[in-house]
Parts: C-alpha cells; sequence; structure tokens
C-alpha cells in the first residue's frame, strides 16, 4: 500500500513547543519508515522533499500495519532529526536539522503531520 502526507508542517508550533522553519531540512537524503521512531523499517519512503508547507514523503508499508493506514486508525507522521541550528525564544525554532526517520504514529508531535493520500501499490 502506498501513502503521502506531511511528516513535518512549518512554522507551525508542536506539542512540545518545537518550530521547524522553512528550508531547515535543505537537501534531504533517503531515510528509513519506523514505527513509533523506533526498531526496524515497516516499509520504505519514496520521495521526500521540502516544499512550501512543510516536508512531503511518500512511501509504501505492507502487512498489518497498512490495514490500519488504510482504515485511518493509523494516520500520523513524525520525524526523527537531529538539531543542528536552533534559536530560542518563546519557542525553540528549528533552523537547520539532519533528518534521521519517518515515522508512521499514532498521536504526531505536530498535529497536522499526517497521512493525506493512501492507495495500492
Amino acid at each position: 500500500m502506498s501513502f503521502a502526507g506531511y511528516a513535518a508542517v512549518f512554522d507551525r508550533v508542536d506539542r512540545v513547543g518545537d518550530v521547524i522553519r522553512r528550508g531547515a531540512f535543505g537537501a534531504v537524503a533517503p531515510v528509513p519508515l519506523l514505527w513509533g521512531h523506533g526498531g526496524n523499517p515497516v516499509g520504505r519512503i519514496d520521495a521526500v522533499a521540502e516544499d512550501e508547507r512543510g516536508l512531503h514523503v511518500a512511501g509504501s508499508v505492507g502487512g498489518a500495519l497498512a490495514a490500519l493506514v488504510r482504515s485511518g486508525a493509523v494516520a500520523g507522521l513524525s520525524v526523527g532529526y537531529r538539531a543542528l541550528r536552533a534559536r530560542q525564544g518563546v519557542w525553540r525554532e528549528l533552523l537547520a536539522v539532519e533528518l534521521v526517520e519517518v515515522s508512521l504514529v499514532e498521536v504526531p508531535m505536530q498535529p497536522l503531520a499526517r497521512v493525506a493520500w493512501v492507495g495500492d501499490g
């Protein structure tokens, strides 16, 4: 099963007070697709890139997790990263990060980071 959505949304405060700024990811290399930020890969990320809204990803997943994503029971996306440059103010602004992984999650740290499309293949 294929899916696409935003793993991060720019300029929006997440649940812990971090804000990822546009351009923070820069050029991204391929990263693994995990379940809940842990364990072994559960599928693959086929495309990942910044656009005007955030970090858009497209990938595929199989098995029981695919059924949960297809049904909408698992609809969150999240990023694992290393902060390279940040500015502390009211919120921590992430200006440059190294993307380490993308995860499917039940409750994303950034509420707008969601699977937006699901298809066959």
